[in-house]
């Protein structure tokens, strides 16, 4: 009799391994299926627009700060390589827009020539993004 006690009592308990498999698969899934917004890498003072509208999110941000330096995925890229780090992007997470971090007082023309290095990279959707 002392042995079908023990074997009852241990069948009572409930096994938790089935359920802790399905979280673990849960967040990989969540991990893998989620869209991670890159940024620029740092912050600029962006010109006012009374007109400016949210974009939705996107995953390439191009920085360029007042003395003309131009961020790129957090790292200070240089003019003739814009368009190649583009390439580099869209083959990792395929986008139809790029967002301009443009200093309010950038130089307009340096703003211009990286215009262009997106052009060249194959997108034709620049937004200038503002402050309202």
């Amino acid at each position: 009799m002392a042995r079908k006690r023990f074997r009852e009592e241990e069948d009572a308990g409930i096994d938790m391994t089935p359920m802790l498999d399905i979280v673990f698969i849960m967040l990989i899934f969540f991990i893998v299926t989620t869209s991670f917004v890159k940024e620029a890498g740092i912050d600029v003072s962006k010109p006012k627009a009374s007109q400016s509208k949210p974009k939705k999110a996107t995953s390439i941000f191009i920085a360029i700060r007042k003395n003309g330096d131009i961020w790129m995925d957090k790292r200070e890229v240089d003019i003739e390589r814009v368009a190649a780090n583009i390439e580099r992007m869209l083959a990792e997470q395929p986008t139809d827009t790029v967002v301009l971090q443009a200093d309010k007082e950038a130089i307009h023309g340096r703003v211009v020539k990286v215009m262009d290095q997106v052009k060249a990279a194959g997108i034709e959707k620049i937004s200038i993004s503002t402050e309202k």
